[in-house]
């Protein structure tokens, strides 16, 4: 119905709807700036700020609205995605395989902004469900292969840089586990127990070691290190639900400057990863509590913390 203005120029006319937030941008056009009167309106989402080119067939293209960028191009029907499709996001594929009625169903292939796959398998409802093998990206690796249950791993084997079995899935993770991230960072290395941080591990931030230490249910309980990314001590001590709680606080040069008590501290001082001073005020309970100021690299926010959260707060 629109193969008419298949475009080569770029027109850029916003029509404000009720409110100003809710705008359309028409986004091609043929070269002829008068068959723009021909338009079929009703091939643009207004809401959903999409341009629809429809084709032969039952198939479509649909373009972002302010990049204009291609957002989906496929099958289609009764206004939804439906048969075989590809997905992108800002023009790059990010899922090629089958839908039904809007959303992922049947087989499919994920990508990481059109490089290689990181997973390929089956789908249900928009969620990975049955069998699937997820991959690392840069190089691609097999990470994980076996039955996922509403986007959860649920049976199956997960694989080390060097092709090993690292863990065995039967519906709950217990033992040693590695996680990596899609840049093959490392990210955790440590023990589980029903899927979840329990005993000893390592935690990483773009490669460094960050903390080490004690885990229950997925967070720091008991001895644990933080230390920024060149190694030097930020906190030694205990830890008790995430929470700092007795120990030692350092500063970027590895000095002690403050030690916690029960939770308790007054004139606290905390360095992040980077080693840059972030925080001045007072403990309670292990948070930030009271009178405090938080550092960003152009500004700073000081007033009230309750129970880690700003509560009044006066911006400089």
């Amino acid at each position: 119905m629109l193969n008419n203005i298949k475009s080569t120029y770029t027109i850029k006319l916003i029509f404000s709807l009720v409110t100003e937030e809710k705008k359309l941008r028409i986004v091609k056009y043929n070269t002829v700036l008068l068959n723009i009167l021909n338009l079929n309106w009703f091939n643009y989402a207004f809401f959903g700020r999409k341009y629809l080119e429809y084709q032969s067939n039952g198939k479509v293209k649909i373009y972002h609205g302010f990049n204009l960028k291609l957002n989906y191009d496929g099958e289609y029907l009764n206004g939804k995605r439906h048969g075989k499709g590809k997905e992108y996001s800002y023009g790059n594929l990010i899922y090629e395989g089958e839908f039904l009625k809007g959303k992922r169903n049947g087989t499919g292939k994920e990508y990481f902004y059109s490089s290689s796959p990181i997973f390929e398998g089956e789908y249900l409802n928009g969620k990975r469900h049955g069998k699937g093998k997820e991959y690392r990206n840069y190089p691609t690796q097999l990470k994980f292969e076996g039955d996922f249950l509403n986007g959860i791993k649920w049976k199956g084997k997960g694989y080390n840089y060097n092709g090993e079995v690292i863990y065995e899935l039967n519906n709950q993770i217990n033992g040693k586990f590695v996680e990596y991230n899609y840049d093959n960072e490392l990210l955790f290395d440590g023990e589980l127990l029903n899927n979840k941080k329990n005993g000893k591990g390592k935690e990483y931030f773009r490669g460094k070691l960050i903390f080490e230490g004690e885990y229950l249910n997925d967070k720091r309980n008991g001895q644990g290190k933080e230390f920024d990314i060149e190694k030097k001590y930020i906190f030694e001590g205990d830890f008790l639900n995430d929470l700092k709680w007795n120990g030692k606080l350092y500063n970027n040069n590895g000095e002690i400057i403050y030690e916690i008590k029960d939770g308790k501290c007054e004139n606290v001082k905390e360095y992040n990863e980077y080693g840059y001073f972030k925080f001045e005020g007072e403990y309670l309970n292990g948070q930030r509590n009271s009178k405090g100021i938080e550092y960003r690299v152009s500004y700073k926010f000081e007033g009230e913390y309750l129970n880690g959260e700003r509560n009044i707060i006066m911006v400089n």
